[in-house]
């Protein structure tokens, strides 16, 4: 089975400060792909500078000619699918077929509240997101559609000429629990995680392992009940949030120990965030670029 290394830049440089340098750079790298978050701010950068994920792509696409490009991840928190899909089948036609959705349910930080709504309760997020994600799908692949559904609607909307992967751009969705892994089973092109979040403080890196490859069997009836084969999906790993955190970046060896351990639950794809000074993502610039240019060569 082969890995794949992918890399997030989080969206926190002016684009001629710092911001297209460090596309490209992910880019002579050898990096897969190049996520960045789709939040109108984030935790310890509320205070800080911070762009948004889809005009950010749209200028990496432009400065960038092999990465693949991608969310990780949007949710219905602040987007609505219509306009989100047309924005998406433009991307992908800037990038020349580059772009890979991320997609995840959303949950209760600053975008769950910034247009002026409650917070939504874990079940709302849930029955959006069941909604949210088909009507994408339609939206991406149909010249037009209509729909009037609990939460959104379409009145006619068109996206031609479509995108230019067929049917459509891939999906990578995030989840864990049995409704979302639905939604990644039937709709998925790949499957994200970020691990057991009750363990990220208090728990082993053993029990990390254990919580994910139960995950991963959950994947797997997920797509039995409908008769898909779980290889047909990627298994995307972003790092950052299980026992282990940045400490994956600290030296070449720990990351391809872990990444080893990860390969063999089943993992195809390791996302690693790019190093940012100052805040949880520091790191050492130089072992970074180590990983991403010698790692998978000893996996």
């Amino acid at each position: 089975m082969t890995l794949r290394l992918s890399t997030v830049i989080l969206p926190v440089d002016r684009w001629h400060e710092g911001g297209r340098a460090a596309w490209q750079r992910a880019e002579q790298l050898g990096f897969h792909t190049g996520y960045t978050y789709d939040h109108l701010t984030w935790r310890a950068f509320r205070d800080r500078t911070w762009f948004g994920a889809l005009p950010t792509l749209t200028a990496a696409a432009t400065a960038t000619e092999r990465l693949r490009l991608g969310t990780l991840v949007t949710s219905p928190n602040f987007r609505q699918p219509v306009t989100l899909a047309k924005e998406l089948m433009s991307l992908d036609d800037i990038s020349g077929g580059r772009v890979t959705l991320g997609i995840g349910a959303g949950g209760n930080g600053f975008d769950a509240t910034a247009l002026g709504q409650d917070a939504w309760t874990p079940k709302e997020r849930a029955d959006r997101f069941a909604e949210f994600v088909p009507l994408l799908d339609r939206l991406l692949t149909e010249e037009s559609v209509n729909h009037q559904g609990t939460f959104y609607s379409a009145v006619e909307s068109r996206n031609i000429p479509g995108c230019l992967q067929r049917p459509r751009l891939p999906f990578a969705v995030a989840a864990t629990g049995p409704r979302g892994l639905r939604l990644a089973a039937r709709h998925g092109q790949a499957w994200v995680t970020t691990g057991d979040p009750k363990l990220f403080e208090n728990g082993t890196p053993e029990e990390s392992r254990q919580a994910l490859a139960g995950q991963l069997d959950k994947l797997g009836k997920a797509c039995a009940e409908i008769g898909r084969d779980i290889a047909e999906l990627d298994k995307v790993l972003l790092t950052g949030f299980t026992p282990e955190a940045n400490g994956v970046l600290d030296s070449f060896d720990a990351f391809v120990d872990f990444a080893g351990h990860h390969k063999e639950l089943g993992f195809t794809e390791i996302v690693i965030h790019s190093p940012i000074p100052d805040s949880e993502f520091a790191a050492d610039q130089a072992v970074f670029e180590r990983i991403a240019t010698e790692a998978l060569a000893q996996l």
